[in-house]
């Protein structure tokens, strides 16, 4: 319901505003409320009488859209309207839509949303256009767009009102189109070999899980606090145990941590689950998945990242934490004899760490300070330190080590993967010294208790993957900032009055 004069003027509106408000009123006077009419029949979009020109031609046809320009031209009129799929140019005479309406078509503003009928032609040019024969105003813009041609630039304005940000660059909304296909072709590819798709909780009853802080709300009801989820892991492993072998979930995520470029404090990620799989299998499926996506959204495996060109395609080579940390820093982790000789050599790179680091924690450190940043084509990376993997398999011959891997594109970790540890007594120990390393730092956690007992009912060998839609999006967009590929980021409210 639109506002009545005294509380729109009561607002503290531009001279443009007041303008466009005036105009407003004076429709509504005249009975003519765009906001009265509840339906406009859209028998076509821009795109689809572009492509199917020659079949269109002198048809009659119904399109909706933002006035996004306009050249009036005495008794005859073009503009440019914007729908869902770009702008298609509509062609308007005083003779053939009567000269109240022409007269009334003349005052509307730039942003305003129109319904048209009339038939496809092309101009001298070679436009396609459509020849309007009735119109009728859907909704009145009382604010003024931003200038063309410099469109909306100002990048916090663009993430805080993402729908002006569509409107005045329309090619932000590929983007989200690329993103929606290419979740389609996750769930497309998952669902082929024959994974289940499943929803878990979002609220916890209790902090567990990934090394992270939560959100905690709280349940008025059970008189509890609540701890909004910072991974989908234990639940979808408590289904492997349930007897579902393959299974996964598109999940929301939140996690109470810092912001930047790869970080908002909510986001999406895809985990897998397959019983009787181990890390080698889970390796396979990504490098399977990744190729797939890519051919399934940009039709090809060849994408240009940051002016680099990158290739997804299969197979991807595969390297231990180990191997890079000699590859791009020349230390040997084999050769540290003890936690003291891999903290000095740490000291000696000019890389930080605990003071109880251990050899493990020194192997990530170095490899976060030296080869992270330079793996830019598709790599595996496995063999992780079990210090820094709570929740992965020991490997046989190296208990130090795990069956984990994380991999690698354009220098950033794209996901996560591992064979699942399924001992209930060592996912214990696992579980409570993360708990009082947590609660050395302030935080309040304990060994999920439930998963625990699931764990003692026997989880078959399983491969677990997680990984993040968001930066796929990122890396197939080219997109520099995960506030790109999100709708919606999360922003600090701006203060007013």
């Amino acid at each position: 319901m639109a506002c009545s004069p005294e509380e729109c003027n009561a607002v503290d509106r531009s001279e443009q505003e007041q303008i466009r408000l005036k105009k407003l009123q004076d429709l509504m006077a005249e009975g003519q409320s765009p906001y009265a009419v509840t339906r406009f029949p859209v028998s076509h979009r821009s795109g689809e009488i572009t492509a199917y020109y020659e079949a269109l031609a002198g048809r009659e046809v119904s399109v909706a859209g933002r006035i996004i320009g306009r050249r009036v031209m005495g008794k005859a009129s073009f503009a440019h309207l914007l729908d869902g799929q770009g702008p298609i140019q509509i062609y308007i005479k005083n003779d053939d839509v009567g000269q109240e309406t022409y007269e009334r078509f003349k005052a509307y503003d730039l942003g305003d949303i129109l319904g048209v009928t009339g038939t496809v032609f092309t101009t001298r040019t070679g436009e396609v256009s459509v020849h309007v024969h009735a119109l009728t105003l859907l909704a009145k813009c009382l604010k003024p767009l931003p200038e063309k041609f410099h469109g909306l630039q100002d990048t916090d304005l663009r993430y805080r009102q993402r729908y002006l940000d569509m409107i005045v660059n329309p090619g932000v909304r590929d983007v989200f189109i690329t993103r929606s296909r290419v979740l389609s072709a996750v769930r497309a590819f998952l669902d082929g070999r024959g994974f289940i798709e499943v929803d878990t909780p979002v609220l916890h009853p209790q902090e567990t899980g990934a090394a992270a802080r939560s959100f905690v709300t709280r349940h008025n009801a059970l008189d509890m606090p609540m701890y909004l989820r910072i991974e989908t892991e234990l639940y979808l492993k408590r289904l492997i145990v349930g007897g579902f072998e393959k299974v996964y979930e598109v999940g929301r995520i939140f996690r109470n941590e810092g912001m930047d470029a790869l970080h908002n404090p909510e986001f999406t990620t895809v985990e897998t689950y397959q019983a009787y799989a181990d890390y080698r299998d889970v390796m396979d499926m990504v490098e399977q998945l990744f190729e797939y996506v890519a051919l399934k959204v940009l039709g090809t495996t060849r994408i240009i990242c940051k002016e680099r060109e990158l290739n997804l395609q299969s197979p991807w080579p595969r390297m231990t934490m180990a191997e890079a940390v000699r590859m791009h820093c020349g230390e040997d982790f084999g050769a540290w004899q003890s936690d003291a000789d891999a903290r000095a050599a740490c000291r000696a790179k000019g890389v930080q760490v605990e003071a109880a680091a251990c050899r493990g924690e020194c192997l990530s450190a170095l490899f976060e300070a030296f080869a992270e940043e330079k793996l830019i084509q598709p790599v595996f990376i496995t063999d992780y330190p079990v210090a820094i993997s709570p929740l992965a398999k020991r490997k046989a011959d190296d208990p130090e080590l795990t069956e984990r891997f994380e991999f690698f594109i354009d220098g950033h970790e794209m996901g996560n993967a591992f064979s699942e540890l399924n001992d209930p007594a060592d996912q214990r120990g696992r579980f409570e010294k993360q708990a009082a390393l947590r609660k050395a730092q302030g935080l309040d956690t304990e060994p999920d208790e439930d998963f625990l007992t699931a764990l003692e009912y026997g989880m078959p060998p399983t491969g677990g993957l997680g990984f993040g839609i968001d930066r796929l999006v990122m890396l197939l967009t080219d997109s520099p900032s995960i506030r790109d590929v999100l709708l919606f980021p999360t922003m600090k409210p701006i203060k007013r009055g």
